[in-house]
């Protein structure tokens, strides 16, 4: 299958296991990865050593919907972003390695970034 005729979700599942080829979460610095889809997006934070999610945050979330309701996908990426560093705080995490699901840096995956840097996340 050429790239012409791949789809755009098997090309970003292709830069996706590309990108997974170097980053591995471990104890110290877990992996904060994300996966968007057309209406939500969805943060976990992994730990790769124990095969363990630490945290779990997406739009699907009662209280996180609340706080996203009426704002557009960017702002929601931004609640998101602040409420995932804000878990993982509570939970000892000050330090990730970012795994931007094979989508580049821009637009929701950003603002995402962005949101969890100021609130406390280094990466």
């Amino acid at each position: 299958m050429t790239t012409a005729t791949k789809s755009r979700t098997d090309r970003t599942r292709v830069r996706h296991a590309r990108l997974r080829k170097h980053l591995l979460g471990s104890g110290a610095r877990p992996r904060l990865t994300v996966f968007i889809s057309n209406k939500h997006i969805y943060v976990q934070i992994i730990d790769d050593s124990k095969g363990a999610t630490l945290a779990a945050v997406s739009t699907v979330d009662k209280d996180v919907a609340k706080a996203c309701a009426g704002k557009k996908r960017v702002e929601q990426s931004a609640v998101v972003g602040e409420v995932i560093a804000k878990a993982a705080v509570e939970k000892g995490v000050t330090s990730v390695v970012f795994d931007r699901g094979g989508r580049a840096y821009h637009g929701r995956v950003k603002a995402l970034a962005e949101a969890a840097r100021k609130a406390g996340l280094v990466f």
